[in-house]
């Protein structure tokens, strides 16, 4: 299967319909197949610092004529050593979560093969308008952004005109409130605290979470009150070793080969996967592991956290204790806060610190920082 626009020839969009509204511009899918086959010939395109409409100009132009694209922070580029392999089409990067982004290269294919799969899971149509709520060189955002051009949709910037969104449980949580006629709501990135899905799915909102990485692409998936937990992709593998999560996919980069450690702690139940965190995100607490991302679910359904973040401390006795780092949304003080979180949390996992920041550090995704954090 190849990379094309989804209204060239396509049975489900015309020439006239609209591909792109950003920053008040509109391209229809005409104004798009045009601006693409004008574009120039390149061994390599780099579409890192263009603004959004040209830069899926340019990945889809690379695409037609078979050559590679960097789609990257341009602040944080990583070092390249030599030309692309023949078969590269997307050269982009880690998101940095835990230190410094590190290049990845992939085929086409390794995206659009799981593109029909990932249209029936979502429900993601011709017909919407697709939010998109980072950078283009954060994976999911690009991937959010290729996929509604490939199936015949609309990328837009615009919350009041959109029905569809793909953002991390933060950015979800705000944005839905501004999106009056959404009808599909994914989230990535990071797991979606039960509350903030169950309100979301009280909206009449159709809700997808999937799991993923920037190597691996889509691993697994599931639509919230349809489904108990993530369950893997038809073609995608996954096994437990020592705790950890490897996977096996025809959709990973070209790094990635056979079986790939993600990093993460899971379980795998039958077809039921469950995913704890990263591992380097486990807090050893006198011999109990806590990990982090739990701890941070937690504390974001607590009123008058808007955001938290856990990471471990070191402490003589214990061998590590929590700490907490949290963005307050101003309804609440601080104590009342930590009771709360003291009646709703294991003793190992309460935080014994707390530190209150105007703004977590984030990466381009919208993922916790870790590696600043710490």
């Amino acid at each position: 299967m190849t990379l094309e626009l989804g209204g060239r020839g396509s049975d489900h969009s015309t020439a006239n319909d609209k591909a792109v509204v950003w920053s008040g511009r509109t391209l229809t899918y005409a104004d798009l197949d045009a601006a693409v086959e004008q574009w120039p010939h390149l061994p390599v395109h780099d579409a890192s610092a263009l603004d959004l409409p040209e830069a899926l100009i340019c990945v889809f132009a690379a695409a037609r004529q078979g050559s590679a694209v960097r789609v990257e922070d341009p602040a944080t580029r990583p070092e390249r050593v030599g030309d692309p392999s023949p078969e590269a089409f997307l050269l982009v990067a880690t998101s940095g979560s835990t230190g410094r982004p590190k290049p990845l290269a992939r085929t086409a294919a390794s995206w659009v093969d799981s593109f029909p799969e990932f249209t029936e899971i979502t429900d993601i149509r011709a017909t919407d308008s697709v939010l998109i709520t980072g950078p283009l060189h954060a994976t999911m955002h690009l991937f959010a952004a290729v996929h509604a051009l490939w199936l015949g949709a609309c990328v837009t910037d615009d919350p009041a005109e959109a029905t569809a969104v793909h953002a991390v449980p933060a950015v979800l949580r705000d944005v839905i409130h501004r999106m009056p006629g959404a009808r599909v709501a994914v989230a990535a990135g990071a797991g979606l605290d039960p509350a903030a899905a169950q309100a979301i799915s009280a909206l009449g909102i159709r809700l997808v979470e999937y799991y993923g990485s920037a190597e691996l692409s889509l691993v697994a998936a599931q639509v919230v009150d349809e489904q108990t937990s993530l369950r893997p992709l038809r073609d995608v593998e996954a096994r437990i070793e020592d705790g950890y999560l490897f996977v096996r996919s025809p959709y990973a980069a070209l790094s990635a080969t056979g079986w790939s450690g993600v990093g993460d702690l899971a379980e795998l139940n039958g077809s039921e996967l469950l995913v704890h965190g990263r591992g380097d995100a486990a807090i050893n607490v006198g011999g109990t592991t806590v990990i982090a991302e739990d701890v941070e679910r937690i504390l974001a359904t607590l009123d008058g956290v808007r955001a938290a973040a856990a990471i471990g401390t070191p402490h003589p006795v214990l061998g590590e204790t929590v700490s907490a780092v949290i963005e307050l949304d101003g309804s609440r003080e601080l104590d009342r806060i930590r009771a709360d979180a003291r009646a709703a949390m294991a003793k190992e996992a309460l935080p014994r610190r707390w530190t209150v920041v105007q703004q977590l550090p984030r990466t381009a995704s919208g993922k916790i920082a870790r590696g600043e954090l710490v």
